[in-house]
């Protein structure tokens, strides 16, 4: 076991074998480790001013968005699926743990649960998860909201579903799902055409975004649940909001 991996024994889980990790899962290690795996990527890609740079200026506002689903939460469960760059993370657990609530995140990797460690001020009612998104080692309907923040678009078709699956399967009734990441942008934005070729190049399943509704994504008997949906960018952002009823 190297050092990373022993650190995170402290805050493992209980019932995962910290000894161990996940494993990594292909895709990503073919087609991500120059942005989450390599030592050197975590560190160039994590800084608030390169983060909103790939998202064209618009980090703060998806974030901020984001963060109203968590406003005025008292004693509530919730679940961030996956580590995210930027400050996402420490606002989350600000209204979470403020609220008398507990807040879980979820990653395959552990170099990403040792980043988001480092911008947490206490750990205090705080899990951090190495665990797969496709399997996640969690109860049925144990969390008040359950969020997805640019994740999907990074997995292939197969993955996705596992995840969303997943998602869907710990929320519980009164609960929500959360999806921040990329659509559709509107045939007038010249992003449409710009920032498909750059997609195309470097997030190879990203371009399913565009191509399938969140909507068609989810499982079966949750296409008829609750759902609203935000635009932003002239349509190439969305934040996606599926209530299960309760």
């Amino acid at each position: 076991m190297d050092n990373l991996s022993q650190g995170i024994t402290e805050w493992l889980v209980e019932d995962n074998d910290a000894s161990r990790t996940v494993p990594t899962p292909g895709y990503l290690s073919r087609h991500y480790w120059w942005a989450y795996i390599h030592p050197w990527a975590v560190k160039f890609w994590d800084h608030l001013p390169i983060v909103n740079m790939i998202l064209l200026g618009n980090y703060s506002r998806l974030r901020d968005a984001a963060l109203r689903e968590f406003d005025g939460l008292h004693n509530a469960n919730v679940l961030q699926v996956a580590a995210v760059y930027g400050n996402l993370s420490p606002g989350v657990a600000d209204r979470v743990i403020s609220g008398g609530g507990h807040y879980d995140i979820v990653d395959v990797l552990p170099i990403q649960l040792e980043n988001v460690r480092r911008k947490l001020v206490s750990i205090r009612g705080i899990r951090l998860l190495n665990q797969n998104s496709e399997k996640l080692n969690l109860a049925d309907a144990s969390y008040d909201k359950v969020m997805l923040f640019f994740l999907l678009h990074e997995q292939p078709e197969a993955a996705k579903a596992r995840t969303l699956a997943e998602a869907f399967r710990v929320v519980k009734p009164g609960g929500k799902i959360i999806i921040v990441d990329f659509a559709k942008p509107y045939r007038w934005n010249p992003f449409r055409y710009l920032w498909r070729v750059f997609l195309a190049i470097f997030e190879p399943f990203a371009l399913a975004m565009w191509w399938n509704d969140v909507a068609n994504m989810i499982p079966g008997y949750a296409r008829y649940w609750p759902m609203r949906r935000e635009l932003f960018f002239g349509g190439l952002f969305q934040k996606v909001v599926i209530s299960r009823p309760g």
